[in-house]
C-alpha cells in the first residue's frame, strides 16, 4: 500500500532568530521560532519544543530541519531554552522540576496570545522534551491539544537514566556529568547584551554535581514521583503519540503508556537508537516528520488523515543479527497490534532444570551457584544507544561463561516475540546485598550468542523499590526480574538461552562484596510473550520516505572528530579498563566547528573510564570528563567538568571539578567531594 500523503504545498517561511517570552515573574525564556511566512493574517497552530539543549548553537543544526519542515507545512515552530539555559534568564537547578512545568504552562499561555497563533498547540520532543510533554500534558493546559513524545518515560525512577530494578547505572554519573558541563555555558551575549556576564556568574554559583544529588534518593521517593506520569495516567487527557526505539534506553514506554492511558494514543518503536527516525541508526529509517505532520494535521486542524484508523501498536519485528559493534541497518520487517495489550500474544513458559536446560517441564530439581566475576558485563554495551561506535552488544559467550546459563533445544519453528520477557527465580543470597542481570540471548546454531534483551535486579527491592529490605543470608526468596520490552524473531533450529549473573560491570555499579547466588531450579522459570503470525501485516501501509527541510545554517569543521573505545586488562594488577574518548559529540562531523550564521565556534570532547578489578567490586570506579567550548574574535568560553566515583563498603565517594575559562584567564573553579550512604545498593 502507498504511504499516507499529506497535499499540502511548500510554504513561505519566516525565521525569528530570538525572541524572548516574557514569564509572570519577570523572566525572560529565549526562543526561537519559525512561522509560515502569512501566519500573523492567517493565523496557525503552534507546535513547542521546550529543552535545555541551547537553541542558538550545539542544537542549531539539529533544529532546523524539523521545525523549518513543521513550519513549511502550515505550523508556528517554536523552540525554547528552558530557564537557565541556552540564552533564558535564570538558574536550571535540575531535571523536570515543577518550575519547569509550571514556566510551560505559561508559554502555551503565550502562544495562544500571538497573533499567528489560532489558539491550538501541540507539544513534542526527544528525550528531555518527550518526558516535560508527558509532564505538561498531565497539567491539561486547555490549548495543548495533542503531543508527540520521542525516547522518554513515565517513570523517573524505574526507567531513566539513573535507576534500573533498583540498581544503579554508571549512566546516572556520564549523565549528569553532562548536564554539570553545559549549566555552565553563559548565554550569548550577542543576544542577551551586557547581561551576560552577571547571568553566567549566576548559572556557575548555583551549578552543582547533579550525580551526587540523584545517589541520595537511591528508592522511590517523592523526589522520583514527581514528574513521573504513571502515578496517575488519568491525569493525560490530550492524544498522545509515544515513539520509541529498541536500541534506546527508553522503549519499555511505549506499550506501558499505551496501557496505562485513556486518551487517544498510538505507539511505535523501530530499530532505533535514542534519535528521530528520520535520521536514526540502525535502519531503516522513516518518514517521522510526515508521520507526525499526520498527528498534528488530525489533532491541531481537525483533518481526518487516517492516522486513527491504524493499528494502535506499530513496531519493528527484529530478525536475529550476527552480533557487531554497530549495526547500519536491523532486518526485520513491521508488524502491528490493533489494540494493546494484544488479546493475541500469549506467554509461553520454559522451566530450569538442574542439568542448565530450558524445558517445557520441570525434572528432578537442583541448587546451583554463582558468583560472577566483576568484569561480568564487557560485552553488553551501553545502556542508551546513541548511534556511535562500538555502543552495541557484541556476542555475549565471553559474559555467558561468567554466568549460570540455561539452555533450551533448538527451537523446531520460529517464534516471535512482542512484550515484556520476564524470569521467575526462586534463590538464597550469602550477602545483605546482590544484584541480579539476567540476559535472553538467541543462540545461532554456529554458538553465536546475541543479546536479545535484558533485565536487572537489586534484590533487596524484589518486594518493591519504596520501602527496600535487606536479604537475609542463606533464606530462599522468590524474585521476578522483568525484561526490557522487545520484538524479536527466534529461528527454528536456534537455542534460546537464559544466562544469570550477580555483576554487570560497567553497566551496573557492583555491590559492596561478591556474591554467590544460589538458585533452586524448582522455583525457576521464563516466561516469553509469543505472537503469532497476523497477514494483516502485509497489508499495513508504507511509512513515507525519510524526509527533512533544509538548513540555513552552515557548518565549517575546524578541527576533526575522532573516536575511540577499547577494552584493556593489566596482566600484572589484574584490573580491567574500560575507554571511551571522543571528540565531536553532540556537533556533528568535527570536534570544533564553526557556525557561520552566528559568526561562532564550538566545540565538544567526552572522555570516560570504568577501572575494576575482577575479583574486588570495591576496587570499582569511574571518571567522565566533559570539555565544552565556544568562542568569536577575540571572545571564548572553556568549560571542563570532571567527575570520579568510588565507593567504600557504606558509603558512595563523589568528587568533582569544574573549571571555567574565558579566554586563557580561569574566571570560576570549585571542587567538590560528597560522601554518601550506600542505602542498600
Amino acid at each position: 500500500m502507498k504511504p499516507e500523503q499529506v497535499d499540502d504545498p511548500m510554504i513561505e517561511v519566516r525565521e525569528i532568530e530570538n525572541l524572548f517570552i516574557p514569564l509572570a515573574d519577570g523572566t525572560r525564556l529565549a526562543a526561537r521560532i519559525w512561522l509560515p511566512r502569512d501566519a500573523e493574517s492567517n493565523p496557525v497552530p503552534a507546535i513547542l519544543e521546550y529543552i535545555p539543549y541551547r537553541k542558538r548553537d550545539f542544537m542549531r543544526l539539529r533544529d532546523e530541519p524539523i521545525h523549518h519542515y513543521f513550519a513549511e507545512h502550515g505550523y508556528a515552530a517554536v523552540r525554547v531554552d528552558l530557564r537557565g539555559s541556552g540564552d533564558s534568564d535564570g538558574v536550571l537547578d535540575d531535571e523536570y522540576l515543577p518550575l519547569e512545568q509550571e514556566d510551560a504552562i505559561e508559554v502555551i499561555a503565550w502562544l495562544v496570545a500571538q497573533p499567528w497563533c489560532d489558539g491550538s498547540v501541540g507539544m513534542t520532543g526527544i528525550s528531555w522534551g518527550g518526558f516535560n510533554s508527558l509532564q505538561v500534558a498531565a497539567h491539561r493546559p486547555p490549548a495543548l491539544k495533542a503531543i508527540i513524545t520521542l525516547c522518554a518515560s513515565d517513570d523517573r525512577y524505574s526507567d531513566d537514566a539513573h535507576y534500573m530494578g533498583g540498581c544503579l547505572l554508571n549512566e546516572n554519573q556520564m549523565w549528569g556529568t553532562v548536564l554539570f558541563a553545559l549549566n555552565a555555558l553563559p548565554p550569548d551575549p550577542e543576544l542577551v547584551g551586557e547581561r551576560w556576564r552577571e547571568m553566567w556568574m549566576q548559572r556557575l554559583e548555583h551549578n552543582r554535581p547533579f550525580p551526587a544529588y540523584w545517589l541520595r534518593h537511591p528508592h522511590r521517593d517523592a523526589y522520583w514521583k514527581q514528574g513521573s506520569v504513571c502515578e496517575n495516567f488519568a491525569r493525560i487527557r490530550c492524544p498522545v503519540y509515544a515513539i520509541g526505539g529498541w536500541a534506546d534506553g527508553y522503549s519499555n514506554a511505549v506499550p506501558r503508556l499505551l496501557e496505562g492511558l485513556s486518551c487517544p494514543r498510538k505507539g511505535l518503536v523501530g530499530p532505533w537508537t535514542h534519535s528521530f527516525p528520520h535520521n536514526a541508526v540502525p535502519g531503516p529509517c522513516i518518514g517521522y516528520l510526515q508521520e507526525a505532520l499526520r498527528w498534528w494535521d488530525q489533532w491541531l486542524k481537525g483533518i481526518d488523515t487516517g492516522v486513527m484508523q491504524e493499528p494502535m501498536l506499530r513496531v519493528w519485528m527484529q530478525d536475529y543479527v550476527e552480533p557487531e559493534p554497530f549495526h547500519e541497518q536491523r532486518p526485520g520487517r513491521w508488524v502491528a497490534e490493533h489494540d494493546w495489550p494484544s488479546e493475541r500474544i500469549e506467554p509461553r513458559h520454559w522451566r530450569f532444570t538442574g542439568a542448565g536446560a530450558l524445558a517445557d517441564a520441570a525434572d528432578e530439581p537442583a541448587r546451583l551457584d554463582i558468583c560472577s566475576p566483576q568484569n561480568t558485563g564487557l560485552a553488553g554495551g551501553d545502556w542508551c544507544g546513541m548511534g556511535d561506535e562500538g555502543e552495541a552488544p557484541l556476542d555475549q559467550r565471553s559474559d555467558d561463561g561468567r554466568s549460570l546459563c540455561f539452555d533450551s533445544a533448538p527451537l523446531d519453528e520460529a517464534l516471535e516475540i512482542l512484550g515484556v520477557p520476564a524470569v521467575k527465580l526462586r534463590l538464597a543470597s550469602d550477602r545483605p546485598v546482590a544484584i541480579l542481570a539476567v540476559r535472553l540471548n538467541d543462540v545461532a546454531p554456529d554458538g553465536t550468542s546475541a543479546r536479545v534483551s535484558f533485565g536487572l535486579l537489586n534484590l533487596t527491592h524484589r518486594l518493591g523499590h519504596e520501602h527496600p529490605q535487606a536479604l537475609v543470608p542463606g533464606e530462599f526468596v522468590d524474585a521476578v526480574v522483568e525484561m526490557n520490552a522487545i520484538a524479536h524473531r527466534l529461528e527454528a533450529d536456534h537455542v534460546i538461552r537464559v544466562a544469570v549473573s550477580t555483576a554487570y560491570w560497567p553497566m551496573v555499579w557492583p555491590v559492596p562484596k561478591p556474591v554467590t547466588l544460589t538458585l533452586d531450579t524448582a522455583g525457576c522459570s521464563l516466561g516469553l510473550p509469543l505472537r503469532p503470525p497476523d497477514p494483516r501485516d502485509d497489508t499495513l501501509p508504507l511509512f513515507a520516505p525519510a524526509d527533512a527541510a533544509g538548513t540555513s545554517s552552515t557548518q565549517t569543521p575546524l578541527e576533526a572528530a575522532s573516536f575511540t573505545r577499547s577494552i584493556e586488562r593489566d596482566l600484572v594488577s589484574n584490573e580491567i579498563v574500560y575507554r571511551l574518548v571522543s571528540k565531536g559529540g553532540d556537533i556533528g562531523t568535527a570536534a570544533v566547528a564553526r557556525i557561520e550564521e552566528i559568526d561562532l565556534d564550538i566545540g565538544h570532547h567526552v572522555e570516560r573510564l570504568f577501572r575494576i578489578d575482577e575479583r574486588d567490586p570495591l576496587s570499582a570506579s569511574s571518571e567522565i570528563v566533559e570539555r565544552l567550548t565556544m568562542r568569536r574574535g577575540q571572545w571564548g568560553v572553556r568549560v571542563s567538568a570532571r567527575t570520579r566515583l568510588g565507593a567504600t563498603a557504606t558509603h558512595f565517594i563523589l568528587r568533582a571539578w569544574l573549571s571555567v575559562l574565558e579566554g586563557e584567564n580561569e574566571v570560576f573553579s570549585r571542587e567538590w567531594e560528597e560522601r554518601i550512604e550506600r542505602n542498600l545498593l
